[in-house]
């Protein structure tokens, strides 16, 4: 296979790559971005409940990617069948959801129907994830990749805007997923992703760049000690992207809340979307800002643009404030992510390439689920019914993700410092 180099932004295999990202950010903006309002509004789940649909099927993922689609891909060492097979399966999957749901007239066990069903498609939806961040480690040489899924994550961000904004229209107050257009969309959108795919090349470390990347701070696979330095990361990851994602759940649920913003879908489209286009512009110069700062100190900064995200939103009485935090989290999430992946890739022996990335999407995965289950939703439910009025309620989800946030940046700059500190006696 011939190397692909950094000016390959018109590659086809970049080509196939974005035009794949955007189609998967399309998806998941038409339809993650309504559900838990589904949930809440048309199903009547509690809080606590409605976050369910992201906390279930994210530990499926955690564990089939950790334990059986990691393994397999490393063993096999092929990335892009396990990514078009995983489409194709979810899709098959998303279809016979709606169908069963679709069938049940009480409207409490349809969501439940619906949560259990997501968690099924999981099984399968993982092995695409897996393979998905091992192609790209495997496509492309260390200093590349931050800028490459700065670039990729930039991208999505405008599949994600045209799928908020079409799911806007299709919702129809929750009849856009009980009747079954958000469905049905949903899944020609993962047939349609997997053809993109034809036209990158398998994977595995046969595909392999050279990597010489001194850049990195993190850079430590050579040492014994990494496998140390991976698990500190991994640990403050998990309570930044925690944090920042406990309230990925209530959130829309909270701009929708009659004694606040009330706001109605198509407005709610309008702030998702000024978080889609603040990943599409600041995803261009994650590249540049990791080779200007170094992938930690980038991570560092997108953290704390995170942070800053939520208590903007916390406090916000005006709904242009919101608009203001909306993009702040898309900027800190795009940075985190891209930075974080950097970090990763130069860690991750590229043997057990596919196996530890299923570790670092742990962080992420569960993040978008596993947070508002135990933390945010639980939260809130207890503020409801012990008199707290709604709109307090969510914003002191919102401060609790602020404070979990800062906890894990404190441990990752702990870890820089020491880093520096051992570096500095050799």
């Amino acid at each position: 296979m011939d190397k692909v180099r950094s000016k390959s932004f018109f590659s086809k295999s970049f080509l196939g790559l974005s035009s794949f990202q955007m189609l998967a950010m399309f998806r998941r903006g038409l339809f993650y971005t309504y559900l838990s309002i589904y949930f809440r509004s048309f199903l009547l789940l509690s809080v606590t409940e409605t976050t369910l649909y992201a906390t279930l099927p994210m530990i499926m993922s955690v564990i089939f990617q950790n334990f059986v689609w990691g393994p397999l891909s490393d063993k096999l060492q092929r990335r892009r069948t396990l990514i078009i097979l995983g489409e194709i399966l979810a899709g098959m999957g998303t279809i016979l959801v709606w169908l069963v749901h679709y069938g049940i007239s009480n409207l409490f066990i349809a969501g439940y129907v619906i949560i259990i069903g997501l968690s099924i498609i999981e099984i399968f939806w993982s092995m695409s994830n897996i393979a998905w961040s091992a192609l790209i480690s495997d496509l492309y040489p260390s200093i590349e990749r931050s800028k490459i899924m700065g670039r990729l994550t930039s991208l999505g961000g405008i599949g994600r805007i045209f799928g908020i904004s079409i799911g806007g229209i299709l919702y129809n107050y929750g009849f856009g997923f009980r009747d079954g257009p958000l469905f049905i969309v949903a899944s020609l959108v993962m047939f349609i992703s997997t053809f993109p795919m034809l036209l990158t090349p398998e994977g595995g470390i046969h595909h392999q760049v050279e990597i010489n990347d001194k850049d990195n701070e993190l850079d430590n696979s050579g040492d014994e000690s990494y496998k140390k330095i991976f698990i500190i990361f991994i640990i403050s990851l998990l309570l930044i992207n925690f944090g920042r994602n406990s309230i990925s759940v209530p959130y829309f649920q909270f701009l929708t809340l009659e004694t606040g913003f009330a706001v109605d879908s198509i407005m709610l489209s309008w702030i998702a979307n000024t978080r889609s286009i603040s990943v599409l512009i600041i995803g261009f110069s994650a590249g540049f800002l990791s080779k200007k700062l170094g992938h930690s100190r980038t991570l560092i900064l997108g953290s704390l643009i995170a942070i800053l995200a939520l208590i903007i939103t916390a406090v916000a009485t005006d709904l242009s404030i919101v608009f203001v935090g909306s993009f702040l989290m898309g900027t800190g999430e795009v940075i985190i992510y891209a930075s974080s992946y950097a970090i990763a890739s130069d860690l991750i022996p590229e043997k057990i390439r596919a196996k530890l990335f299923g570790v670092y999407n742990t962080t992420f995965f569960l993040s978008w689920g596993l947070a508002c289950t135990l933390i945010s939703g639980p939260l809130i439910d207890f503020l409801l019914n012990s008199g707290f009025e709604e709109v307090i309620s969510y914003q002191a989800s919102f401060i609790v993700g602020t404070l979990i946030t800062g906890i894990g940046l404190i441990i990752f700059l702990l870890l820089e410092i020491w880093l520096k500190l051992k570096n500095d006696k050799k």
